[in-house]
Formats: C-alpha cells, sequence, structure tokens
C-alpha cells in the first residue's frame, strides 16, 4: 500500500487534469438523495457545449498520460506479466489485480469495471478518510459555516449520475473498512451512501495523520462498519436516565440557589453520561482508578454525577456550609469555591466492577491541574505495581479556548511518551462551547479546530455533535478502547454549546448575540433525545416521566438533608496521608543518622563501575575520587553527600525520583548519576544497583522535557500520591524555577490551605556566582517569601539579608553549610508532609 499513500497527491492531480483536457468544470453542483443523503458531484461541461464526463475505457486503451505518471504500456506489462506468474510481480500490485481485474472477470456485474475506476475509486474513498470530518454536522446550533472540500465530490473522480447504480469492488491489500478485501460488491450509490454515514453524521474522525498501518486500519474497522451502529432499548434506557440525571441537577441548582456562581453544564450535558459509559467500557477493559482533572465548566455536575460527592455535601457548601467539629488536631484551612474542589469514591460499573476515581482540586488557573493529574497516575502506577499500564489512567477534561491558548496543554502533551513521565496515554475530553468567556474562535487560535495541537502526538481526535447523545457515548467508549489497545492519547472534542454566560449571572449577548439568539430557541439534549426514544416506540413518555419524578424526590430529599450536614473528617485525604500532621501540629524528628559501615558498603556500590564499561576519562577520574571519599570519609562533596542519601533510602525500600532539565549529569556537571559508554554509547546508573534484584523504577533520575511549569506539576502530582518516598524537581538554573510560578502559587504555596492537600516534594534551585548574569545567580528566593502559610522550609546557602529577609517571614531556615547536612535533609523528607527548597 506504500504506491497508494506516497501517490494519492499526485493521483488527485492527474485526475483533475486527466478530467479538465478540453473542457472546464461548470459552477453548478447537483445533490442526488440516496437514503435521506446527499451526494454533491459537479457535471463536465464542454468548452463548445454540455457534454457527458467520457466513459472510462479498457486498460489496453490506456494513455500515456493517465494519472500523469504511470505509464499504460507499464501497467499492460505488469498485468501481462502477473496473468502468466502472479509471483512475478510485487505482492501490492499481486492484490491489486487479483481484486481488481480477477474480481471483474468473474463478477458479471463489474465486468465494465477499469483500472482507472479502480484507482478513482480509491481516492475517493480516501477523501472521506482524510476530509469527510469537514462535511460532518458538528455544530448542534447550525452557526459553524464550512467549505465542502472538491476531494469529496465524486465528480472529480469522474463519475456520474449514471454511474451511482453501478456495482464496483473495492478489496486492497492489507486495508480495513470499506478496502478490506472480504467487502462484496457494492453499488457505488451504496458505497457513497455508508461513507456518508461513517464520516459525514453527526461524529468527525482525524485519524490519517496517524503514519502507522496497524492503528489506522484498527480504527477503520471501528468506523467503517458494514452498517452503522446501533444500540439496543437498555442500552438507551441507562443513557436516558443519565442524561436526566446531568440535565436536572443543573435545573435544580439555579432554581435552589438563582443568583449563584455554579459554571452549569447547560448546553453540554452529554458530557455526563458520555464519561459514565467511557469509565464502564474502561472497567470492563481493566481499568481499576481514574485520576480526573478538569476546570470549573460542569465541575459540580462531575462530582456529583460521576464521582458521587454526596450531593447532600455539595448543597450544604451552596448555603454556606459549616467547619467540621468534634475532631482533634483536624486542620481546616483556608477553604476554595465548592467548583475547584475534588474528591474521590469507588464507583460501580455497569459490568459489576468497581473502580476508583478521583478528581483532582484544581484552581481558576486553566489547564494548570493536566501535567497534576499526570504525575499522580504515574505514581498510581507505580505504588500498583502497573507495569503495562493498564490499571490506572488519567482523564482530562479541557475547554476549547483553553486547549489551544494554555502552552501548559502542549508541555503536558509532549510528556507523553517519554519513558520515565509516561503513563501509557491520557483521554482528553473537550467541552466545545465554541466559545471562550466572550472571545470567537477565530479570536482565539489560528487552527481550524481547538484540538488541533493533538496531532502533534499522532493522537486520533473524534469531534462529536453535542446534541447527539447516542454519538458521545460512542466516541467516548471508542476513546477508551484505543487507550487500552494502543496506550497513547487520544481526544474527544465534543462541540456543544453554553447555554448562559460564563457564568449564570453574566450576560452573553453583549458579545454573541447571533449565537444567543439561536439559543434561546434551540431544545435542550435531553429534549432531543427523548423525543427520538418516542418515536421510535422503545420508550413512553410515561416512562420518561417516572424518571424524572425519581431524579427529583432524590434531589428534593439530599437538599433537606444538608441543612443538617456537618463534615467530620477531611473526607477525600488519601489512605496514604492517614495520620499525618497538620501545620497547626508539630511533628516529631526522625532520627536520619546511618551506620559507617552501611555507609561504606553503598558508597561502593555507587563509586563502582562495571570493568567493561568505557567511562569518560574525566569522569572516571571522579568516581575514583569519590570513592576514596567513602573509604576515607574526608572531603565528601555535596554529590556524594546527595548520593549517599538516595542509596541509604533505596536500602530501607524508600522510592527515589530526581527529575529536570539535565539532572542526570547535574547543570554543573557535578551529579554523573547516569554515565555514557564512550565506545558503545550505553548508559549505566550506580543507584540502579545497590540492592539485589532492585526494582528498575525504585531510582528514578531523568532528564525532562525543556518544561518547568509542565514537569513540575508532573512531580508534584507524583508526591502527592504518597509521602513514603523522596521525589524530587530541579530547576536547570534556580532562576529559572519562575517558568512554573503558576505551580507554586497555586498548588504548592496554597494547596493545603485550600483543598487539605499534603505533599512532600522537594525544589532544587542549583544557581552560582559565576558571572553568568542575574539570570543565574541567586535563585531568586525572594519570590518563594510569600509561601509561609503551608510552613515551607527553605534550606538556603545565603546571606545574611537574605536570611534575615526570611526570618521576618517565619520561615523555618535550617542552614544547610555542608554536604552532611545536606545528606540529612533529603533523607528526613521521606514520610514527611511539607515542602522543601533547596538552594545551593
Amino acid at each position: 500500500m506504500g504506491w497508494f499513500r506516497a501517490g494519492s497527491s499526485i493521483a488527485k492531480l492527474a485526475v483533475r487534469r486527466t478530467l479538465s483536457q478540453g473542457g472546464s468544470y461548470a459552477a453548478r453542483s447537483r445533490a442526488f438523495s440516496a437514503q435521506n443523503r446527499y451526494f454533491h458531484t459537479t457535471f463536465f461541461k464542454s468548452k463548445a457545449q454540455a457534454a457527458p464526463v467520457p466513459r472510462p475505457v479498457p486498460l489496453s486503451k490506456l494513455t500515456d498520460s493517465f494519472l500523469d505518471g504511470t505509464s499504460s504500456v507499464y501497467l499492460e506489462e505488469l498485468q501481462r506479466a502477473w496473468e502468466e506468474d502472479p509471483n512475478s510481480v510485487d505482492e501490492s500490485w499481486d492484490n491489486f489485480f487479483r481484486n481488481f481485474v480477477g474480481q471483474a472477470a468473474t463478477s458479471p456485474g463489474i465486468s465494465g469495471q477499469t483500472i482507472q475506476e479502480s484507482m478513482r475509486l480509491l481516492l475517493l474513498v480516501r477523501a472521506y478518510q482524510v476530509y469527510g470530518h469537514m462535511k460532518a454536522k458538528l455544530d448542534p446550533l447550525s452557526l459553524e459555516q464550512r467549505e465542502i472540500p472538491d476531494d469529496l465530490d465524486p465528480a472529480l473522480y469522474g463519475f456520474t449520475e449514471a454511474d451511482f447504480d453501478r456495482e464496483f469492488f473495492l478489496g486492497v491489500w492489507r486495508m480495513s473498512g470499506f478496502l478490506s478485501e472480504n467487502r462484496p460488491v457494492q453499488t457505488l450509490r451504496a458505497i457513497l451512501t455508508r461513507l456518508e454515514q461513517a464520516y459525514c453524521g453527526t461524529i468527525g474522525y482525524e485519524y490519517m495523520h496517524i503514519a502507522d498501518r496497524e492503528k489506522c486500519n484498527w480504527l477503520r474497522d471501528k468506523i467503517e462498519t458494514p452498517t452503522p451502529m446501533q444500540y439496543n432499548r437498555q442500552r438507551r434506557e441507562v443513557m436516558l436516565d443519565r442524561l436526566i440525571w446531568s440535565s436536572q441537577f443543573e435545573n435544580f441548582l439555579a432554581a435552589k440557589w438563582t443568583a449563584a456562581k455554579r459554571f452549569g453544564l447547560e448546553g453540554g450535558e452529554t458530557l455526563i453520561p458520555g464519561m459514565k459509559e467511557m469509565f464502564d467500557r474502561a472497567a470492563d477493559l481493566g481499568v481499576e482508578s481514574i485520576v480526573i482533572g478538569m476546570s470549573h465548566r460542569g465541575r459540580l455536575n462531575v462530582l456529583g454525577n460521576v464521582v458521587r460527592k454526596p450531593l447532600q455535601q455539595i448543597f450544604s457548601e451552596f448555603s454556606g456550609g459549616t467547619r467540621p467539629v468534634d475532631e482533634v488536631g483536624l486542620y481546616t484551612g483556608t477553604g476554595d469555591v465548592k467548583y475547584h474542589l475534588g474528591t474521590s469514591y469507588d464507583r460501580p460499573t455497569r459490568g459489576g466492577k468497581r473502580l476508583h476515581l478521583s478528581l483532582v482540586a484544581n484552581p481558576s488557573h486553566l489547564e494548570a491541574v493536566d501535567p497534576v493529574v499526570v504525575g499522580k497516575t504515574r505514581a498510581k502506577q507505580y505504588y500498583s505495581h502497573d507495569v503495562d499500564r493498564t490499571k490506572n489512567i488519567g482523564v482530562l477534561i479541557h475547554g476549547d479556548g483553553s486547549f489551544a491558548g494554555q502552552g501548559v496543554v502542549y508541555e503536558t502533551l509532549h510528556l507523553s511518551a517519554l519513558p520515565n513521565y509516561t503513563t501509557g496515554g491520557t483521554i482528553h475530553i473537550v467541552v466545545n462551547n465554541q466559545v471562550a468567556f466572550t472571545t470567537d474562535p477565530r479570536a482565539g487560535r489560528s487552527s481550524q479546530y481547538c484540538t488541533d495541537v493533538a496531532k502533534a502526538l499522532n493522537a486520533p481526535i473524534f469531534h462529536v455533535n453535542g446534541d447527539d447523545l447516542e454519538a458521545v457515548v460512542h466516541v467516548c467508549e471508542l476513546a477508551a478502547e484505543w487507550r487500552q489497545t494502543f496506550h497513547s492519547d487520544v481526544v474527544v472534542d465534543i462541540v456543544c454549546y453554553r447555554r448562559f454566560g460564563h457564568n449564570e449571572i453574566d450576560e452573553p449577548s453583549f458579545t454573541q448575540p447571533k449565537m444567543y439568539k439561536v439559543i434561546r430557541e434551540h431544545p435542550s439534549a435531553l429534549q432531543i433525545y427523548k423525543q427520538k426514544l418516542i418515536e421510535s416506540g422503545q420508550v413512553t413518555k410515561e416512562d420518561i416521566d417516572k424518571l424524572h419524578d425519581q431524579v427529583n424526590r432524590i434531589l428534593n430529599k439530599e437538599y433537606t438533608a444538608s441543612k443538617d450536614y456537618v463534615p467530620k473528617k477531611r473526607d477525600w485525604l488519601s489512605a496514604f496521608w492517614a495520620g499525618y500532621k497538620s501545620p497547626e501540629q508539630i511533628s516529631r524528628v526522625r532520627n536520619t543518622g546511618v551506620k559507617p559501615e552501611i555507609l561504606k558498603t553503598v558508597g561502593k556500590a555507587i563509586t563502582t563501575l562495571p570493568e567493561t564499561f568505557n567511562a569518560h576519562k574525566q569522569v572516571k577520574k571522579i568516581f575514583g575520587d569519590r570513592a576514596k571519599m567513602i573509604e576515607t570519609g574526608e572531603g565528601v562533596d555535596w554529590a556524594v553527600a546527595e548520593a549517599l542519601a538516595f542509596a541509604t533510602l533505596l536500602v530501607e525500600g524508600n522510592h527515589v525520583r530526581l527529575s529536570g532539565q539535565d539532572v542526570e549529569r547535574g547543570t554543573f556537571s557535578h551529579r554523573h548519576s547516569v554515565l555514557h559508554d564512550q565506545e558503545s554509547g550505553e548508559t549505566y546508573c550506580p543507584l540502579d544497583h545497590v540492592v539485589m534484584n532492585q526494582d528498575p523504577e525504585m531510582f528514578t533520575v531523568s532528564n525532562s522535557s525543556l518544561s518547568e511549569f509542565g514537569v513540575l506539576g508532573f512531580e508534584l502530582g507524583y508526591s502527592m500520591e504518597n509521602p513514603n518516598a523522596l521525589v524530587m524537581w530541579e530547576a536547570q538554573f534556580g532562576d529559572f524555577a519562575n517558568g512554573a510560578q503558576v505551580i507554586f502559587d497555586q498548588f504548592v504555596s496554597s494547596g493545603e490551605a485550600k483543598w487539605l492537600r499534603q505533599t512532600g516534594l522537594v525544589v532544587l534551585l542549583p544557581h552560582g556566582y559565576d558571572g553568568q548574569g542575574p539570570e543565574h545567580s541567586s535563585a531568586r528566593l525572594e519570590r518563594f517569601l510569600q509561601m509561609s502559610d503551608d510552613n515551607p522550609y527553605v534550606i538556603p546557602e545565603m546571606d545574611p539579608t537574605l536570611r534575615k529577609q526570611i526570618q521576618e517571614c517565619n520561615w523555618q531556615v535550617v542552614n544547610v553549610t555542608t554536604p552532611a547536612n545536606y545528606f540529612h535533609v533529603l533523607r528526613r523528607q521521606v514520610g514527611a508532609a511539607y515542602l522543601i527548597t533547596i538552594v545551593f
């Protein structure tokens, strides 16, 4: 099939030239009805007078200009050789002639099919695969006017209305879907009808940018089914129930708290049943835990209906709530608005399994939570020994404006295939309101779709009309199947609308008057689906009314109970953090000392290189000097102290992870934790060989992508999963930490106060007074002075003036002026619930 993919563009140009010789295209088009679908075609018009398109000719009469690059003589010779001995031609041509010529010889109905028509029909099918999404009916408001590509016009390939009822064979070597060899002979009308149903309905598929035949064929098998997908009555009743819950939840909040901001999901209600069906399918495929990240739009609905946060607790928060009582040492923090909070829950699935769901808290900074979710997911995979990365997955819900506009999205996407950051694929869902606050798409992005950024990863993208519930459910299930099959990212773009303003008290008609005039008259997704089921005869109006009444009874019952609701504990703290002290309590001081004989034993392990390893001569000298330090106990430098801290923690069974730009060697060439053979290029990490049969991931040191925001967020999420580990992020230079300032401000310095989220992350900020200017000098500790709320520790080697500034901010300053102190500080951090920033 290489000839087909590589030559398709040339072939299309050639088709245009061949059909345009001696004539021109008329500027009119006609539509042919076929099972309530329409095919747009353009008729060929002679310069002198109207005339039919020239009929395709047999192979023997082809002109040398066929496809502007394939000689008819060459094709004839290939066919003649194939007829004498099929093994004498390439396998691809053998399949081509066997399918088209051989099939035509045995099927009277297609005896007139020519090689030209076969090639052109292949190109037409491929055009639907590539451009069909451009014709799909994605906008529920029908406001978007998109030009249908000429490539979808059958006339471009020489087909006329007279050809629509002719039969054609489409089998192609090593292809799936419409082009598979086992598909029956069909009329052109039937082929076009099914192509329109598959690619131009309420789902638009983008996957032909993926340069992987297996992945594309897998999708073709799912998309190009012989008949359209249909759900049975039982599944439809479940979807209806879930859509009613989604809709009634928003209606209930709107009725009870009319002036409250809730950033409701009206206009995108199908997200909820879509997520539920996705999670059910994922559980059937082996997923046991899902970490979810999202911003404010629809968050309360997801909290209540998907992650099952108690409804009475949500309602209590709307009414102002009450502070927890009767718990000794309870730290309640400052709190945050209800649409920033998270929760966790073990949810039963339709298939009878239990699925752990956790929704990570997120600030108003859209997309900031993305790397945090991915890091937390990776940590869950490590602690649960999920080596294949099939039991724990991350799901991120985005907005259209932020997915295209926020740089951290790109930073997070590009962690997806990095060996020490991959989670085996994240599922991305875009709640595409077609407007970002007050900004239209044409002012918010340069690309056609808000999801185009994901093409850089070769991720498939499923655009779907948010008013079509069953289409939303279908692509959500398909996304789960893709993730579990290929362990890579996938995007679902739910094209919907926002029934009200950015929040419920905002007036959207100031800036989008035309859109909101249409929205005011537009039926909800629930109204559309109820009508569909009633017309199908599968559900009656009485059935629907019963479901409505049941949901309303539960909502009212929970509302009544919310008036007396008092939280008794920190409801959603991770089990790993149970028993850890809050900022209002004093923790015990751990003994961080290690016996000399243990230090010498591990020291020998981390300074000994394999005899066959060809280290750089300077590195070999460094390790020789380190061995002397271990043996004599004299002159131990910072790098050796750090390595000893790591090694002793590993011996004690603790997980150690160090991540950041150039951390394997170290910015100042001081660490050398990963060595490179000067002849073979192979690598060796001494800290991977401290204990017998050491888990390869127990010690992880990894150069990151050139990112601060994304990677610090990842490591923060990783550290939040379990306190019994040493998790570190190191800036390339300490001053560069401000590239991740959103993470420092919104998560690190205030996460526990706002959301009761604890972390033991260590931040390393190396710098040096070495004449490289103000951007590489001091790590700018003054930026961290506002981070005193959660009682982090700073361990700097600093001048007295800066020390005085920090002490005035009530920081606890530990003076680390020696490698020995550095050793003890790192060891003390395992099992700690506070942040340490180390500057050196």
